[in-house]
This record gives C-alpha cells, structure tokens and sequence, in this order.
C-alpha cells in the first residue's frame, strides 16, 4: 500500500543516508522521544533486486530518493537530482537530450544522429524499460514514490544498456485503502526577465475494496535564458523557453489476494523553443569578418538565421500483472512504447561552411538551412518472471525477456533556393543527379529504419549460509540481431543504399556476499559483469570530408560489445540519528565504445578502445545534528583512464584515445552538502517553518576525449567569408570548468497539509559549461551548452 499524502512527513534517518543525500530538507514533525523512535523505525523499501527488500539489506551499493526528498530539493529533472547523488553524473545536450553515467563509465558525447548507439545506463519506470541513447525520456518527478540509481553494472536483471548501472522511477501505485491527492504550483523568474511555473495534479480514488484507480497530470512552462543575434543586427531574448505536458493513470484491481493487475498510460509531450547553447564562433558572426558587422559573444548568446525547436511525444502503455502461487510469485511485465521526436535546428552555418568551400557566390553562403532530425520509434517488450515468495534462507529468481525495436530516423536538410546555385557553380543537372530520390533543395537527406530484437534468460539465487551470512549468485545469457537500411541522398551525401545487419551473446554473471556484523553495520563485496550491445556506424559524408579526415575514420564500419567486470566492497551503517553508506570499486573494461567527432565530414563515429577502466570510492552521510537540524553529504573520488593507446595510419594518436588520458562527461570529484533547521510553529493550525541550504560541487570533465589533447585549442576554420580569411585563430579551453551552485529555500510546512516554499537557485548566477558543441569539426560553429542561470520561485501545495 502507497504511503498517503497526508501530512506529516518523515525523517527517514534510521534507513539509507543514500535516500537523504537527495533532500536538502528532512523535517520533523514530532518533538522528543517519541519522534526519535518513530525516526530510527522507519525504513526505506525498495525492488533493486525485483524483490521488496530494505534499503540497507540490497547487497549493492544503491541510492534510493524518496517523494518527500525530490519536494524538498525542489528538483524537477534526473539532472537536477544526479547533483545530489554520488557516482551519478548527466551530460546535458540540450532540451530533452543528455547522456547519463555511473561511476565514470563513458564514452564520449553521443549527439542526435548517432541512432545506432546504445546507452550505457538502463533506465526504467517501475518494471518497463524506457531507455534510450541521448533521448530517454526526461519524465516529469511529480508524484513518485521514489528513485533508485543502482550503481555497478545491472546486466543480471536489467540486461543491455545497465552497463554503468540501473535508474528506476518507481510511481506510486493505486491505493484501494485511501481517498489521497495533492495538488501543486509553482511560478519562477529565470535570469531575472523571463516567467515559468507548473501546475500539477494527483489523486487516488478506491473503486471498491479490490480497485483503485490513479491519476497524474502536469503543465510546465520553462523560462529561457539564452539571447539571439539575428542578421543585420537584431536580438530576440530568451529564445530556449518550452513546456512540458503529460499525466498517467493507472489501475489497479485485486481480483483475489494473491493477484494483482495494473494497467497504466503514460503521455508526456516537450516542446523546447531553441537550446541552451552559448556560442564562441559562428561562420556568419565572429571577430574577424570585416564585410560583415564584427561580433564577440558574451555569456547565454548564440546567433541564428532560423528559429530552432524540440519536441519529444512520448506514449508509454504497460501491463503488470503478478500472480501468488503458494510459496512462488509469478509477474509478467508488457510495455508499449511510442515516440516521435523532432530536433529542428539552424544548420545554416554547417550549410553555409561546405558552400565556402564549394566556391558558392555569399548568397548562397547565406541562404537559411534547416536541418531536421526525426525518431520514430515503437518498442514492445516482454518479461516474465518466477520468484520465491518466503521467509527461508533459499531465495530464487528466474525469468525471460523478449524486446522488439524499431526506430526509424531520417535526415532532411532543406535550403530553398539551394539546387539553382548548386547548378549554376557546379554544372547544370548537379542537383538532381545527386538527389537519389529525395526532395529538391535539401543538400542532404538519409532515412536509417532499424530493427532490434533481443532474448534474454536470467535467474538469481541467495542462500543464508549462517545468520548474518548471505551469498548470491546470478546470471543472463542474452541473444541480440540488429538489422539497418541506410539510404542517402543530396549534395552533401554519399548516395547510399545499403543493408548492414550486427548480431551477438554472451552470458553475464554476478556473484555478491553480505556480512551482517551487527544489527546496524553490514559489510558487502560484489564482482559482477556488464554488456552494452554494438553496431554498426553511418558512412562518412563524404562529400564534405577532407581527404586526411577520410582516411582517417574511413575504416570504423562496426564496433563490438562493451563489456566490463565490477569489483567492489561496500559498508552500510545506520544508527540512532544518522545513517552512513559507502563503497569502493574498481571497473575493468574491455572494448569501451568512444564516440568520436570525424573532424571535417560533419560524421561521428564509434570503435571500440581495447581497455580502459575506472576506479574510485563513493559515500553517503546524513546525520540529525540537534533537534530540528538534519546535516545531509554525498560525495565520489574517481579515477576514469583509458589503457590504451589508439593511433591512426601516420602513428598519431587518435581522438585523444592515449593511455592515461580521462574518459569523457564525468567528473573526477563531486560532493553535495545540505543542512535544514525546522521547527514548530503555532500558524494556521500548527506546522513546521523549514529553512534549507545545499551546496553542490561538480568538477571538470571533458565532452570528448579529443579535448584533453592539445589543449586550450586554436580552431582555424579555413573559410574565407565576410571579409575574414579563414585563417584567424579562435582560442577555446576544452576543459570544462568545475561549477558549484547554491540553492536556499524557506516555507512553512503545515499540518493540514499545505506547503508554502519560496527558493532561489544558483543563487551566485553561476554559469556552468555542460558540454562542448561544434559544427563541422569547429569550421562552422563553437559553442558550449550551459546550465541555468539565477532562479527565484515561489511553491504552493497541497495534500488532501
């Protein structure tokens, strides 16, 4: 049964600091003894093994974030909670796009025309898998009963793409026991001029005594904060403002006691006006032109001749059923997944930059270009499970998983006016004689469908060797066949039409020991195996590469498996008023898929560097520090080094692949600090006044592992345009600075159930620098996405 919304909410000291670390805030909502007691009984359960279990008895090390600690931090995103979780890092891409990580196992930037890439951490909503490389679905935080990030590779029971670890949103479930719900707005100012806020909505309605039914709904309007330069000198401000909007309902009928079906629909649709990039160059705006008005770009600026814009239409559609058969349950999982994406962008720079080259008259240099990326994707998915359901010392756990895949992407670049200067420098009849079937004034076009399957068994076994002594064994053998069409077309394109297919198994086992040494102190080791499924990669451009960059990253055509071995010993203490986690580790991985920029062929590519590793200590601490006062510090220490050095055809090292050099996106230190002091208060009824501050710290990393060699970095773009000969130098320090932000909150928390909370966000107006982005290996554009400025907001809610 799913906790009520009722009031009051609970200081969860005695579990796992892991689920404190998230909240800034663990109020109280007793005084003296006895809410001390009521603090040291609770306990967090969670299903990171597909059994309830507490937190403190998974054998792994695991965070687990609950409803009432996501209200408290004020987070909306995975991105804003993976701040406060050790190990845990998100590189932003842009709206609705990012790339998650656990303890530092990555592989570089993967950008929007990378489709065949697979992600390296899984990603579910309850038991239905929902990840997907660079596009998993950023889905809204409210009414959860918490996250869970299981760190370490999950390939035993979550299979691909759990690699790095496991993140599961876990709802809460229809209630027949309870008439609950709870209702919330918010309204932001975002850098000081521009308005957002949300709306949000939940509410459990039993049907009878073996029904209920739960509804969710959300509007969120986004604030922007970026400005753009427009031809001949105008400006539109803010132009990254968007929205999301979606909801879920979900059934849940108990015909008998011993099932349970639930039905649920998930919707969620984003829509981004523009993204969050912060340029450095641009071929039509920089320093050095002359002919054309000379521009250096301050913070939050970028330049456009097109408006830009995202939208993600999400439909998820599942069935979980599970069935008591006397000492065995059995659970079936179905989901449907349907999703349209559409990721607009100005390309007009990347157009423009390939006419330079062509000899285009500045006309066609400055014709506006869109380019249009669009994910169609339709995924089924099949589990079925059998698990022991006692109190014995034998426990057992045994399934199968089925998924099918198809994700259609295609390409459309169209320039109006693009085929006349195309024939007239080039020869009458150019355009058409490339198009390959494609539509007219698009110099480049490609539709890639893919088909996806995977099989899978599983099983997992733990036996209590004496009390406090527990081992566990598991394993999957999976089975993979990938099937791609590759189509192109344009002057940009190769003119492909081709069939490419990649297929492969393999067997992941685990095998982990916990050591209860007291009631409060248990001590945990675990070696285990992870796999991310390979691929194929898309042919380079190559109409637009230069002959060095052809023979350079011509010949990656496949890359293989990824897969990698944990090993790692852990500590989980709890005690009267604090709660202490952490763990140490060392990851040994072999044929690590980097992703790489293939320099002037506006191509990326993907190959497998032989070894790499990564290796560091994580832990988690939250403490009552007086009555009132809850202390809460999250923290990692990695080591993230390629083992390898990789070399093209003239003996340079490639991409920044050397041995010793960082793996890509994560930070070698990140720690979160936050204190809250509460107390009673006689207003409206009696409450709680809460006062919070958080500190987060998040080193440096590098997007690619190119932009550790040579670096700071003068980019050249060779382009002479504008009255700039192409031969200027733009400077750029690739490294990616450490940030920290502080956030401060105050509100009164009451005992009929109504919140009032007005905070402030990256009080200091830090602007962090998230990620590296450059059009046509820098020749075109360069510009950094940045995270979001100073925030002030106000928040009401209310449970009933």
């Amino acid at each position: 049964m799913t906790m009520p919304y009722r009031r009051p909410f609970v200081l969860l000291l005695g579990s796992s600091a892991a689920a404190l670390l998230a909240a800034p805030a663990f109020a109280q909502t007793e005084t003296g003894a006895a809410a001390a007691a009521e603090v040291e009984s609770e306990e967090i359960i969670v299903t990171a093994t597909k059994r309830s279990s507490t937190i403190q008895d998974v054998p792994f090390s695991i965070n687990a974030q609950t409803q009432e600690a996501i209200q408290r931090s004020g987070a909306t995103t995975i991105e804003d909670l993976a701040r406060n979780v050790a190990g845990l890092s998100i590189q932003n891409l842009g709206p609705g796009q990012s790339q998650v990580s656990v303890r530092g196992v990555s592989a570089g930037q993967v950008v929007r025309d990378q489709p065949g890439v697979k992600e390296q951490v899984g990603v579910y909503l309850d038991e239905s898998v929902i990840s997907l490389s660079l596009f998993t679905p950023d889905l809204d935080l409210f009414d959860l009963n918490r996250v869970e990030t299981l760190r370490g590779p999950q390939g035993t029971l979550f299979g691909s793409g759990s690699v790095g670890g496991t993140i599961r949103y876990i709802t809460n479930q229809p209630d027949p026991d309870a008439i609950e719900g709870l209702i919330e707005g918010n309204l932001n100012l975002v850098d000081g001029d521009d308005i957002g806020g949300h709306l949000k909505g939940a509410i459990n309605l039993p049907l009878s005594e073996k029904a209920a039914v739960r509804a969710v709904g959300y509007h969120t309007e986004y604030g922007g904060f970026i400005d753009a330069r427009r031809e001949g000198g105008g400006r539109d401000e803010d132009v990254n403002s968007g929205s999301r909007t979606g909801g879920r309902l979900a059934l849940s009928l108990m015909p008998t006691e011993d099932v349970t079906i639930t039905p649920r629909i998930v919707y969620q649709e984003i829509e981004a006006d523009g993204f969050n990039r912060q340029e450095v160059f641009n071929l039509y705006a920089n320093p050095f032109t002359t002919t054309r008005p000379a521009v250096s770009f301050g913070e939050r600026e970028q330049y456009l001749l097109l408006d830009e814009r995202f939208k993600d239409e999400t439909m998820i559609a599942d069935l979980t059923a599970s069935v008591g058969l006397g000492g065995v349950e059995l659970t079936s999982v179905t989901s449907y997944i349907d999703r349209d994406i559409v990721a607009s962008r100005d390309a007009s720079a990347l157009t423009g930059s390939v006419s330079v080259d062509l000899g285009f008259p500045a006309a066609a240099v400055l014709l506006p270009s869109n380019l249009v990326d669009t994910t169609a994707l339709e995924t089924i998915t099949q589990e079925l499970r059998l698990a022991s359901d006692g109190d014995g010392p034998f426990q057992w756990l045994i399934g199968g998983f089925y998924s099918d895949i198809n994700r259609d992407y295609t390409q459309r670049l169209p320039t109006p006016g693009y085929d006349a200067f195309t024939d007239a420098t080039l020869g009458a009849g150019t355009s058409a004689a490339v198009a390959n079937g494609f539509p007219a004034n698009s110099p480049y076009n490609a539709d890639l469908p893919y088909d996806i399957k995977q099989k899978a068994i599983f099983g997992e076994v733990s036996y209590d060797l004496t009390d406090a002594f527990t081992l566990t064994a598991g394993g999957r053998y999976y089975d993979f066949e990938e099937e791609r069409r590759f189509v192109s077309g344009g002057l940009f394109a190769n003119g492909d039409n081709r069939r490419d297919s990649t297929k492969s198994d393999g067997f992941t086992p685990r095998l982990l020991a916990s050591y209860e040494v007291s009631d409060n102190f248990t001590v945990n080791a675990q070696a285990s195996k992870g796999f991310r499924l390979g691929g194929v990669n898309d042919p380079l451009n190559l109409p637009l590469c230069t002959p060095q960059d052809a023979a350079i990253f011509g010949g990656y055509q496949s890359y293989d498996d990824e897969t990698l071995w944990n090993y790692e010993a852990g500590v989980k203490a709890s005690g009267r008023g604090f709660s202490f986690n952490a763990a140490a580790f060392y990851t040994d991985i072999k044929n690590l898929q980097v992703t790489l920029d293939a320099g002037s062929c506006s191509s990326r590519v993907v190959f497998n560097v032989p070894e790499a590793h990564t290796m560091g200590v994580e832990f988690e601490l939250a403490a009552q520090a007086a009555e009132g006062l809850d202390l809460a510090l999250s923290g990692s220490l990695l080591e993230s080094e390629f083992d390898s050095t990789v070399v093209d055809g003239t003996g340079a090292v490639l991409g920044g692949i050397r041995d010793g050099n960082r793996l890509p996106s994560v930070p070698k230190f990140q720690i979160s600090a936050s204190a809250t002091y509460s107390y009673p208060i006689d207003l409206l009824g009696g409450g709680d006044a809460v006062f919070t501050a958080s500190f987060q710290h998040i080193g440096s990393r590098f997007t690619q592992p190119s932009d550790q060699e040579n670096n700071p970095r003068s980019f050249v773009s060779g382009l002479a345009f504008g009255g700039a000969t192409g031969a200027q130098a733009t400077i750029v320090d690739l490294k990616l600075p450490d940030y920290q932000l502080v956030n401060l909150s105050a509100g009164v928390e009451l005992e009929d159930g109504l919140d009032l909370i007005a905070y402030v966000s990256n009080l200091f107006d830090e602007n962090p620098l998230l990620s590296f982005d450059r059009e046509r290996g820098g020749r075109a554009r360069l510009g950094f996405q940045v995270g979001q400025p100073r925030t002030f907001g106000v928040t009401v809610r209310k449970a009933f």
